[in-house]
């Protein structure tokens, strides 16, 4: 695939080099002459230029380009033309990293395609993992929904997912169970699976409910 990011600070760049690691086509586009020359060997294109101006995005080819990413840090400004801008010139997709509810919402106004908030995900992820012990990674969905890869409660260790039914008495649904030993995932596990002690559960639901089951 192809692939735009705009934008290179600790975010911007970091999401460059790993599209690109795997196997895909990335042009990194900044105005700091600096940081085109730190990522340019971990890319395939690296252009120093203001995206923030339609020209400038028009002659990049921005329209053949499978995924924009726009990552402009703290200038709100040249983030919200950017993105007004690559939808006038017909981009694809636009992925905009935003800093506040407002600034999403603008955004979106303006053409994004799908508003990001890396920090705020990351503070919810350590939040939750902090408060919920037995929580090993967390995953927000729409508001209120999440996916949680739990370790097992003790009362669930040697219990059957149909003996527990934890999507009658708790509303949480096991869509996969990772085994250590051995080492394998199970992907929508059947109801006679037995948790072991080792084992971790992905499971899905309301963030409220999946609260009810980490002091079990």
């Amino acid at each position: 695939m192809k692939f735009a990011v705009i934008g290179l600070g600790s975010f911007g760049s970091n999401v460059a080099k790993t599209l690109y690691e795997k196997g895909n086509e990335v042009l990194a586009v900044d105005n700091d002459k600096d940081k085109i020359e730190e990522v340019k060997t971990f890319v395939s294109h690296a252009v120093s230029m203001d995206a923030a101006d339609k020209e400038n995005l028009q002659a990049l080819g921005i329209q053949d380009m499978d995924v924009v990413v726009v990552s402009l840090g703290p200038d709100m400004e040249a983030s919200i033309l950017t993105v007004l801008y690559l939808n006038e010139v017909g981009a694809k997709r636009v992925v905009a990293k935003a800093l506040t509810e407002d600034h999403a919402k603008i955004l979106q106004a303006v053409g994004a395609t799908e508003v990001i908030y890396p920090e705020k995900d990351m503070a919810i992820k350590t939040a939750t993992k902090l408060s919920s012990p037995n929580v090993l990674e967390y995953l927000p969905l729409i508001s209120g929904f999440g996916i949680q890869e739990i370790a097992p409660p003790e009362k669930f260790v040697g219990k059957s997912l149909r003996d527990l039914d934890l999507r009658n008495k708790y509303g949480i649904q096991v869509i996969a169970i990772k085994e250590i030993i051995p080492e394998r995932t199970t992907f929508v596990p059947r109801a006679d699976f037995v948790i072991k002690d080792s084992d971790v559960l992905v499971v899905i639901g309301d963030e409220k409910k999946l609260e009810k089951i980490h002091g079990l």
